[in-house]
């Protein structure tokens, strides 16, 4: 289904969850310029809020996320407090400014927490900053989810849910540290149905170790049986040096570059002849979902946590290393849990690293937005002619179309799509950071 050019993915690119990204942030951007854009806020804004937990019952070895054991009350309890502190302050510095439309509590795994205290939590979002109205998400592990859980989500109207799968393959669970029967999955999926959640997504990964084109055919057959909303099939990014806990997965065991670029592509075409349309380039949705539908209609969006459907160019994280984008800035809390705690508690915004975005960045963001969640890119004939070198290896062999003023993905050129929206970023040849590969 799709021509596979080794030379063209060999160099790891950013997911780009955002531009710049945050292997551009520095602690020249901080508290300040937080502050600075938190009050610059227009009175009718929308606003979207991502509300971090930092914490997981247990930990997974694979993972990537900023995260670590929910084994001592204390330390969880003093978060929470901590999180407290921070909506108080932000409520301050909005001044009754802007409009919350959603929020989005990920982690770690937000049921890591007391399913009261998440209760508890929400009461003070809302309160603290109208946002009584806002759609609510939220990511669960399947293996926390306590039963008074489900009552609670009913309750407080949450609507859309995301679980992480991974995969179904048993031999798999045990090698990456995140061990869940199918049982388990099934039972929450029929819980969370029934307490309201309307967009049910799953998140599965390919290039997991030993993992054979049986084990992912396998995990696809049972996530279209369950039929979530959305799917989300990521490639596993392993990068020891960055994350110590993924030294327990064996190296040795994981496939190649070519095995999961075909696993890549076998999801693909296994998943869109179950009926679910492709959005972006490892996302798929069923038709009714409103991400399927924003594809659709070009109102497709990438943030920091993946493709969406929220229209919001500003975004408040809370929480330790949560994100805050502005359009002109993007800010990132202080990522350690306990400095985070004294940040906050000496009545200080977390900020602590972050990026302005001038112009240049900002036209360079809209393509690779574009390009990532449309599949073409629109820009002058000026800024086109810089960049038609670096794409003249995927024009070459049939992967894009460049015109005058625009670029296109063409359907084989699907798996390249990070790759080609490198070529538009203008920190990738200097910059030290360490990135996954594009497939």
């Amino acid at each position: 289904m799709w021509p596979y050019h080794p030379d063209l993915l060999e160099r790891p690119v950013p997911r780009y969850t955002s531009y710049p990204t945050a292997a551009e942030f520095s602690d020249m951007v901080g508290a300040a310029a937080q502050a600075e854009a938190l009050e610059a806020i227009p009175q009718d804004a929308d606003v979207s809020l991502y509300v971090h937990i930092p914490y997981c019952r247990e930990i997974c070895w694979y993972c990537g996320c900023n995260t670590g054991a929910a084994n001592r009350g204390g330390r969880v309890s003093a978060y929470l407090e901590a999180l407290d502190d921070e909506i108080h302050l932000v409520s301050r510095h909005l001044g009754g400014r802007g409009r919350i439309r959603r929020i989005a509590f990920g982690g770690g795994s937000p049921n890591a927490i007391a399913p009261l205290a998440f209760v508890r939590l929400l009461d003070r979002i809302v309160t603290e900053l109208d946002a009584g109205g806002a759609e609510i998400s939220i990511e669960l592990d399947p293996r926390s989810l306590d039963d008074c859980w489900f009552g609670v989500l009913r309750d407080a109207r949450v609507t859309r849910a995301s679980l992480g799968i991974q995969t179904c393959a048993p031999h798999i669970q045990q090698a990456i540290g995140r061990v869940q029967p199918l049982a388990m999955i099934e039972d929450a999926v029929v819980r969370l149905r029934a307490a309201g959640i309307e967009s049910l997504n799953f998140d599965l990964m390919y290039g997991l170790p030993h993992q054979q084109p049986a084990d992912l055919d396998a995990t696809l057959v049972e996530a279209v049986r369950l039929a979530p909303d959305r799917i989300a099939l990521f490639g596993y990014a392993h990068l020891p040096a960055l994350l110590p806990r993924q030294r327990r997965i064996n190296a040795d065991a994981l496939p190649g570059h070519r095995q999961r670029f075909e696993q890549a592509a076998h999801g693909h075409r296994m998943l869109t002849g179950a009926g679910y349309r492709p959005v972006g380039f490892d996302h798929f949705a069923l038709p009714r979902d409103p991400m399927a539908v924003a594809a659709l209609q070009g109102r497709l969006h990438r943030n920091f946590q993946g493709f969406t459907d929220d229209p919001s160019e500003i975004l408040i994280g809370l929480g330790a290393s949560a994100i805050s984008q502005f359009p002109g800035l993007i800010v990132q809390n202080e990522k350690m849990a306990g400095r985070y705690r004294m940040l906050v508690g000496a009545d200080q915004l977390a900020g602590r690293r972050g990026v302005e975005r001038p112009e240049d960045d900002r036209w360079r963001g809209r393509v690779i937005e574009q390009l990532l969640c449309q599949g073409e890119a629109r820009m002058s004939q000026a800024r086109m002619s810089r960049a038609r070198h670096a794409l003249a290896p995927f024009a070459d062999r049939g992967l894009i179309l460049c015109g005058p003023t625009s670029v296109r993905l063409l359907p084989a050129g699907l798996p390249y799509a990070r790759a080609v929206a490198s070529c538009f970023d203008r920190y990738r040849s200097c910059s030290t950071g360490q990135f996954s590969h594009a497939v």
